[in-house]
């Protein structure tokens, strides 16, 4: 026997209902899916969004870190130099303090401008570093120069005197990223410059005998 036309109705409505229930079942199971982290592809490690560090920058942030890891070189290469030439043990404890903390502060400073696109400063052994002479407290090839050729309490003397200088212009140079920058890490960095190296400033002016 035939189900009457009524009869077929309602079987065509009750499985076009059941049918929409399975769609609306199966678009319930992606959205929680995405709230919780499942269910769709995540982000690739490499995408540009995570390379950039979180936060924003502008032009002083990027203008400090271009500055401060040649400044920071320079400072790590007079460093250097103490571990042979210095006769005193207290330079050659200050010049390792000095490498220790400005080492992983340039290696810092290039991650951030790989991640903005920037070009990080070019390293060259020996470097003539007068092509950043403008910048507060660097120190020409000449004196480089006549530093390498020291040793002892001569070097010990203008090792001193030269780093001295070379602090109150990093000093400065943060000061202008504390003033102008806007990355939040790089002011942080700055803060810290200025903090310690402050602080090795009064030692070594101590070790000069100006107390």
């Amino acid at each position: 026997m035939k189900p009457t036309r009524p009869l077929r109705r309602r079987i065509t409505l009750v499985a076009s209902t059941a049918a929409c229930a399975l769609v609306l079942v199966a678009c319930g199971s992606n959205d929680s899916g995405d709230q919780s982290g499942h269910g769709s592809p995540s982000k690739p490690a490499s995408s540009p969004s995570a390379r950039v560090p979180s936060g924003t920058h502008n032009a002083a942030d990027v203008a400090f870190a271009k500055g401060m890891i040649p400044h920071h070189r320079q400072a790590v290469e007079m460093a250097d130099l103490a571990a042979t030439r210095a006769a005193s043990q207290q330079v050659k404890e200050l010049a390792d303090k000095i490498k220790k903390a400005q080492d992983p502060e340039i290696r810092t400073m290039s991650g951030w401008l790989t991640a903005w696109g920037e070009q990080v400063p070019e390293e060259m052994p020996g470097m003539d570093h007068s092509a950043h002479s403008e910048m507060p407290g660097m120190k020409g090839m000449k004196e480089m120069d006549a530093l390498r050729k020291k040793s002892g309490k001569d070097f010990d003397t203008s090792f001193l005197q030269m780093m001295v200088g070379h602090h109150q212009g990093a000093v400065k140079m943060a000061g202008t990223e504390q003033d102008n920058g806007t990355y939040g890490r790089a002011k942080t960095l700055a803060a810290g410059i200025i903090k310690a190296q402050n602080a090795e400033i009064t030692q070594m002016n101590k070790l000069l005998g100006k107390d």
